[in-house]
């Protein structure tokens, strides 16, 4: 069993990997020589088993959609795993 130290670290530690990522992105496109383009773009917001998707174009929606619903139903059978494993 995970205690839940080891879960606190490991939540931290994802925390700063997702910050890490995202000022090596800002800093790379600062630099690129990238003067125009398109931004396409979407998201997803994961309510329980429900998500809320939203984007610009009909390409990242499908896309998000097909990622939001993988997470989806990744959530319910390791929700179901972990309900047969403790009955």
């Amino acid at each position: 069993m995970i205690d839940s130290v080891a879960l606190y670290a490991l939540g931290v530690a994802l925390v700063f990997v997702g910050v890490l990522i995202i000022v090596v992105a800002i800093i790379l496109l600062s630099i690129s020589d990238v003067k125009k383009g398109k931004v396409k773009g979407g998201g997803a917001i994961i309510i329980g088993p429900i998500p809320i998707i939203f984007g610009t174009d009909k390409k990242s929606l499908k896309t998000v959609l097909l990622l939001s619903l993988a997470l989806t139903v990744l959530i319910v059978v390791v929700m179901i795993i972990y309900y047969l494993l403790l009955r």
